[in-house]
């Protein structure tokens, strides 16, 4: 929607109407340019082209990695399908297409990535995956300085602060398979924080995180998002980081995670569980310098899609790997 007719790193371009052009495609890149539920900085709407487009090697549609030795791009088949049309103005429309948008991939067999936008655009995205999956059968892990968990948002039902409310509410995530990493500073309010106990939602918040280690952190939610539940959802804010080493958001919060925990811990969700949608969201252009914040959204979605590869390799298909498998780690395990 905005800006030049780009794909994601140079793969190539899908039809969304037109299944055959995505058939044998394991990912899938759609682009949802909303920020018409920001609550402080806009920009959002930006995001999409800027996690495309920024990049200092060639878009040619390939990238090895050099860990793992994959490249996702080439052994998913990775397409991107463009942007979903969602005009500012028009929230329950715009959200509305991009679940139908999100559901249609899923279906097709491929994995949602979903490139924003304001966290607002959460909501179609689960949505979407469980219309597929089952409803109440995805759990969430979200990465995020915030909670989203508020009743309304200037009066509106739907804004980046209450999407989970929203998911939780409808039945398409439950509240006790809701894993958030990351939380700090000084919302929500009590009155939000007793209803997600209400739901049992699990927040792992940065004094916990920096006290424990995330890797310990991450092991406990991985038990929990896999209890009675069939696959995973990735939503990756990205004021998770601390604003120093990402400032292109809409809400920065001071002492969040490191751009390297933030990486290690999306490649190794991808290469441990079962994820059936990703979304990264709240790159706003606009604020950032130097696109530091861009690149490194680029990466986390690389990250991700290499890790679903790494996974693939063992599998052979989407879901858990066989009970006592090894993760292999490094170049080496990788092409044993």
């Amino acid at each position: 929607m905005y800006g030049p007719d780009a794909t994601f790193l140079g793969v190539p371009p899908a039809d969304l109407d037109d299944p055959a052009s995505y058939a044998s495609a394991k990912a899938v890149i759609l682009g949802a340019p909303f920020d018409g539920g920001t609550s402080h900085r806009p920009g959002a709407r930006f995001g999409p082209q800027a996690i495309r487009l920024t990049d200092y090697l060639p878009h040619d549609g390939s990238r090895p990695h050099l860990a793992l030795g994959v490249d996702p791009l080439v052994e998913l088949g990775v397409v991107d399908v463009g942007d979903v049309e969602m005009p500012s103005g028009e929230t329950e429309a715009s959200l509305d297409r991009l679940a139908a948008a999100v559901e249609r991939v899923a279906r097709s067999g491929a994995l949602p990535v979903v490139l924003g936008g304001d966290h607002t655009v959460a909501l179609p995205d689960v949505t979407g995956v469980a219309r597929h999956v089952g409803w109440g059968k995805v759990s969430v892990i979200h990465f995020d300085a915030h909670a989203d968990t508020g009743d309304t948002q200037s009066g509106s039902l739907y804004g980046h602060g209450t999407p989970m409310r929203r998911l939780i509410e409808s039945g398409a995530a439950r509240g006790d398979r809701f894993l958030q990493i990351g939380l700090r500073g000084y919302w929500p309010e009590p009155e939000t924080l007793a209803w997600m106990a209400g739901q049992d939602m699990r927040s792992y918040e940065m004094t916990e995180v920096v006290e424990r280690g995330l890797d310990a952190c991450l092991s406990e939610a991985f038990a929990r998002a896999l209890d009675d539940c069939d696959a995973v959802f990735l939503s990756v804010d990205m004021d998770v980081v601390d604003p120093g080493l990402a400032p292109g958001t809409g809400t920065p919060e001071p002492g969040g995670l490191s751009s390297r925990q933030l990486l290690d811990a999306v490649r190794r969700i991808a290469m441990e569980l079962p994820l059936a949608g990703v979304d990264v969201v709240e790159v706003s252009p606009p604020y950032d310098h130097a696109e530091v914040t861009a690149y490194l959204a680029n990466r986390v979605v690389l990250e991700v899609l290499s890790g679903v590869a790494w996974r693939l390799r063992g599998t052979g298909s989407f879901g858990r790997r066989e009970p006592g498998a090894p993760l292999l780690e490094g170049r080496q395990a990788s092409q044993r």
